[in-house]
């Protein structure tokens, strides 16, 4: 014999899990027959029909069962298959002769297999197998009574039905078995013997109860093994004569089990099991296992009568579940009602999910939350910083491609989450645009697993070459397992309340970006006005004002000598307010040409302004005027007994280039760093520094139509330094990681 470690073999998945459907042999207690269910006549038997009809299975094919049963049974079978659901006949009694008044007494069991064919399973039927109904109702409506007269838990409802199973069945253990979202299994409740050992409280890994078997408990709710050391036996033919191929026996009582399930039983030591499928919304909720330490045979109306008070009780923990999900769905509904309207209230939606109580936490009952809007970070509670915000949502752009992305193991799924897992093992995300999310976390919670056996050594492949099985673990001895880098779970409550929130933050994403669209229409008609205005406002203003410049200059060449100082003073005085009315009409012209629509965008290559700098994608003019004016005010505001000095920086950030010009002149308080850029807004008079108050506003327009922003940090005596941002826009922006920064210096004394 040869032992392989798991996962060794690439071919362990179709050995570890084969069809239901290509197996061709039953379990000894019970006889199967294969019928066309036209006339009844056999195609398939079980070898071992000779203890039912006292013949061997070749004389028994091709009969059909008239020639079996007796005709008043038949004819009871007929009538039973004019309806679709045959469960109101099963199980039926038969009585077959075998030879003279030798007759054994069966339980009829039909069903059909979604093939055409109809598959008849005899079970022998015991004297003492009847269940008063009367008797079992009362022991089911006791056990809910039990729970009805204190505030059950879903604990006291599982305890409550492995004792009513065990009380029922006589099984020497009965396990309550739920199934995890990642498949794996907990016991939540046992009763056993006590020399046995405890399963309670463990968990067991998917493999313990591999898909097929999955599938099958959802259609076949019993399964019963009476001797886990019985011998199987063959179906003659081995595959149907008719379709040439194996039989479908998913929905068999009697099919034989896969050979690992046999050896698991024998590795628990036990040598029967009965389960019964659990359903909660047509899906595997868990399981009940009994097991017996030696072989036990539950008769079909036993089994039943288990399904029956499994599914009655089963029913309370259900409603026990629906009803916490409910107080808590109706909670979240309350918050999310919140939300929406405070997002509607605000002027911006994001001050409704974070500036309130209830919170965007509260939502999803989560530790942190970030919102990225519009290339801004807004955070609430415990979140990674914004620089590791930034990277998770370029790998969120470049992973998902759902409305919703949600995990309790970030770091197992992103690595760089390891970085922050104390804060983000888990993450939620709802993108709201491209590159807009609404993400919510919850940290690491380190638990210790108790496993039953080692999960990660669940089987051992067996034998060589062609013949080989998968071989379940020996041992189920407690096994414990620290697990690390995941958040309690999303509930899928919780899920459905993010999905809910996304669609009202776009619909008033949206709403607003309609109101943008309608302003933005009136604010380009008024300002094309504006524009109009500015144009001949300054054009009719220049002519009269030539006028005055004209007659004053005659004036003092005609009268010069006849004018006193006095006079003369006056007449400078008027020609130098006609130059600065002049300054002060161009450059409100100036001004109010600067504006989107009238942006040149092309590849710009900044050392035409100043040498050495880069390419950008901005209008070259524009972009001229604006170092012009920074670079002029620098001059112009330089301290007296200091030689000027102009730096002029540039630096790759992400998405956009920063500029910075710094000079060593007379700077300004900080509290001015706003009122600087406010059309006709000076700090000096003209008489101390000449100009008409309009260049820095210039500046200000243009980075903003460049969609920038321009800021200036300054002090008394200390310079300033004067930044602005133009987006990288176009091919650079998919261009390197966004954040190697490239330094040019430019000096000037």
């Amino acid at each position: 014999m040869i032992l392989h470690p798991l996962n060794s073999d690439p071919q362990l998945t179709s050995l570890k899990q084969p069809d239901i459907n290509t197996l061709t042999q039953v379990q000894p207690h019970g006889v199967l027959l294969v019928l066309r269910e036209a006339d009844l006549s056999i195609v398939q038997v079980s070898r071992n029909c000779r203890q039912a009809f006292g013949l061997p299975a070749e004389e028994v094919l091709g009969q059909s069962l008239d020639d079996l049963l007796d005709s008043y049974q038949v004819d009871q079978f007929r009538d039973g298959l004019r309806y679709e659901n045959l469960d109101i006949m099963n199980p039926t009694k038969v009585w077959v002769r075998r030879r003279g008044d030798d007759y054994g007494v069966y339980d009829a069991i039909f069903h059909r297999n979604g093939e055409g064919f109809l598959i008849l399973e005899l079970e022998p039927a015991l004297n003492n197998e009847n269940i008063p109904f009367l008797s079992f109702y009362h022991l089911a409506r006791a056990s809910i009574g039990q729970l009805e007269a204190g505030s059950a838990s879903l604990a006291d409802f599982c305890r409550i039905i492995v004792h009513e199973v065990r009380q029922v069945t006589g099984f020497d253990r009965v396990m309550l078995y739920k199934f995890d979202e990642d498949g794996h299994g907990e016991v939540l409740a046992e009763e056993k013997l006590e020399e046995m050992e405890s399963y309670l409280g463990l968990h067991f890994p998917e493999s313990d109860v591999p898909q097929p078997a999955r599938k099958m408990f959802l259609s076949n709710w019993i399964r019963v093994i009476p001797n886990a050391k019985a011998e199987p036996v063959d179906l003659v033919p081995a595959v149907n004569p008719i379709t040439q191929q194996p039989t479908d026996l998913v929905m068999s009582i009697l099919r034989q089990p896969y050979r690992c399930h046999i050896e698991y039983l024998h590795h628990m030591h036990v040598e029967a099991s009965l389960t019964i499928s659990l359903m909660k919304d047509q899906k595997l909720w868990g399981l009940i296992a009994c097991h017996h330490k030696t072989p036990k045979y539950v008769p079909y109306e036993l089994r039943k009568a288990c399904e029956f008070l499994g599914r009655v009780i089963f029913a309370e923990i259900s409603t026990l579940e629906e009803e916490a999900d409910q107080s808590y769905r109706l909670q979240l509904a309350a918050v999310q009602t919140a939300l929406i309207d405070q997002m509607a209230q605000e002027d911006y939606f994001i001050d409704g999910l974070v500036g309130h109580d209830p919170n965007l936490l509260d939502l999803v009952g989560a530790k942190g939350a970030a919102i990225c809007f519009g290339g801004q970070w807004t955070t609430l509670g415990r979140t990674p910083p914004e620089e590791e915000l930034n990277y998770l949502v370029q790998w969120l752009g470049k992973s998902v491609d759902q409305d919703i992305f949600v995990t309790n193991a970030l770091p197992l799924e992103y690595a760089e989450a390891q970085r922050f897992k104390d804060v983000a093992s888990g993450l939620m995300a709802i993108p709201i645009s491209k590159r807009s999310y609404v993400l919510w976390f919850r940290p690491e919670v380190i638990q210790t697993v108790n496993w039953g056996g080692n999960p990660n050594q669940a089987y051992t492949l067996v034998g060589e070459a062609e013949d080989q099985w998968l071989c379940p673990r020996q041992s189920f001895e407690l096994w414990k397992e620290t697990v690390s880098l995941r958040s309690l779970p999303w509930q899928p409550v919780e899920v459905k309340a993010a999905l809910e929130l996304r669609k009202a933050i776009v619909n008033i994403v949206l709403r607003q970006a309609e109101e943008l669209a309608l302003l933005a229409n009136d604010l380009e008609r008024s300002n094309a006005e504006l524009k109009k205005f500015a144009y001949v406002a300054s054009h009719d203003l220049q002519e009269p004002l030539n006028q005055v410049a004209n007659f004053v200059q005659l004036l003092e060449m005609r009268y010069d000598a006849k004018l006193d100082e006095d006079g003369k003073e006056f007449i400078g005085f008027a020609v130098e307010g006609v130059s600065l009315m002049q300054t002060l009409i161009d450059d409100v012209l100036t001004y109010s040409k600067v504006d989107l629509q009238g942006i040149e965008w092309q590849l710009t290559d900044v050392q035409h302004a100043l040498d050495p700098l880069p390419t950008i994608v901005a209008d070259g003019t524009q972009l001229m005027q604006l170092f012009q004016n920074l670079i002029g005010n620098a001059i112009k505001f330089r301290k007296p007994t200091e030689t000027p000095r102009i730096h002029v920086g540039v630096q790759r950030q992400d998405d956009h280039w920063l500029f910075s010009v710094a000079d060593n002149g007379i700077g300004f308080e900080p509290q001015f760093a706003e009122r600087i850029f406010v059309i006709f807004q000076r700090l000096h008079t003209r008489d101390e520094y000449p100009g008409s108050g309009m260049g820095l506003a210039i500046c200000k327009k243009i980075v903003e139509c460049h969609r920038g922003r321009i800021w200036v940090e300054a002090a008394p005596d200390q310079g300033a330094t004067f930044y602005f941002t133009i987006p990288v826009e176009g091919r650079d922006r998919n261009h390197g990681n966004g954040r190697k920064a490239q330094n040019y210096l430019f000096s000037r004394g």
